[in-house]
């Protein structure tokens, strides 16, 4: 099976930075896209940003020019460095893969959320 893990969450101030990390472990042959998702209390969980196994990327209109999106393939991590931050931007985010293993062929993987907490 593949198990993502995240970190780097925590709380900061208004303007600070964060950079999240996700790797992915397990029977991997390959990673297509990984992106990373939020979801703050009462509301949908939404698409920040995302990219391919080539390195393009796509970010939500809230976030861009704020938040970057970078991987390494060579260790299956994602990371997304958040600067700027808002309290808006508070939330639980989630790291996701689209995953080709040995076994199961393509499927998508999720990580178990880390709490990103922005105060004014």
């Amino acid at each position: 099976q593949v198990q993502l893990v995240e970190s780097g969450g925590g709380l900061v101030q208004a303007g600070g930075s964060l950079r999240l990390s996700c790797a992915a472990s397990g029977s991997i042959y390959s990673i297509n896209h990984m992106g990373w998702y939020r979801q703050a209390p009462g509301k949908q969980r939404e698409l920040v940003a995302a990219i391919t196994s080539g390195g393009s990327t796509n970010y939500a209109d809230s976030v861009k020019g704020r938040f970057t999106i970078s991987r390494d393939n060579a260790k299956n991590t994602v990371y997304l460095q958040m600067n700027s931050l808002k309290p808006e931007d508070t939330a639980v985010y989630y790291c996701n893969a689209e995953v080709v293993t040995y076994n199961f062929g393509s499927q998508r993987y999720w990580g178990q959320g880390t709490q990103v907490t922005v105060s004014s």
